[in-house]
């Protein structure tokens, strides 16, 4: 638990601390109290992954400083691949609906596959483009916040983590429903939402800067979207 001083954040106040707890062996651990909030630096540390994930899920902010700050979770990059392959499969599911040719021809699911693959691409190209312009806004606003590498790749961590609402996509899918619609546009809400809360944790900022940022990145994700309907691709 021990570690060098600001390895690890008090989930209540973001304040730096230097271990989580303390093993006095045989089995007696004590949580570590923070110095500033005279609260446990981490509760969570007792807590079952279960009860931390519904905690992450309410998107509270104790749950997320736990998260990225005192845990060594390493699927920021896995993650993101696997949403994005949800979210490929999404349009191009709604691509072949779309598509009225049921011919069982070699040729054609050759084609059908590399919709899939396009789908794949444009849907990296708009978190590209999105995260671009949250980044552009946080830098512009607060460079203070956003000096070093270390802090930039922190962040886009946070934020690759924070879109795991978006493996919501495969079972709105699987449970079609005239529904659908609506289901994916709260999904879509509830992923903003979580971003959000994983920048105003990242940099301990308030709740109104990271809500600009987002806006500008879903201007530029939507301008990259504007770009490829202009090319005559169906996004």
């Amino acid at each position: 638990a021990m570690a060098a001083v600001g390895a690890y954040r008090c989930i209540e106040c973001n304040e730096a601390a230097a271990e989580l707890y303390r093993d006095y062996r045989r089995g007696v651990l004590r949580i570590s109290i923070c110095k500033s909030c005279q609260k446990p630096v981490d509760k969570y540390i007792e807590y079952d992954p279960v009860i931390i994930l519904i905690n992450a899920v309410l998107c509270k902010a104790q749950a997320y400083r736990h998260i990225l700050f005192n845990t060594k979770i390493n699927i920021h990059g896995k993650l993101c691949i696997f949403c994005l392959l949800c979210e490929a499969y999404i349009r191009w599911l709604q691509l072949q609906d779309s598509s009225q040719n049921t011919d069982p021809d070699d040729l054609i699911r050759y084609a059908k596959e590399w919709d899939f693959y396009r789908m794949f691409g444009i849907a990296s190209l708009e978190q590209t483009s999105f995260f671009i312009g949250i980044f552009i806004t946080l830098w512009w606003m607060t460079p203070e916040m956003l000096k070093r590498k270390s802090d930039f790749i922190l962040l886009l961590k946070a934020l690759l983590l924070s879109t795991y609402g978006k493996l919501l996509l495969i079972p709105a899918v699987i449970w079609e429903h005239d529904y659908t619609p609506l289901c994916l546009a709260f999904i879509k809400v509830f992923v903003l939402i979580s971003n959000s809360q994983a920048i105003r944790v990242t940099l301990n900022l308030n709740r109104i800067l990271p809500w600009f940022a987002i806006f500008f990145g879903l201007i530029l994700e939507n301008g990259v979207v504007c770009l490829f309907q202009k090319m005559g691709w169906d996004v």
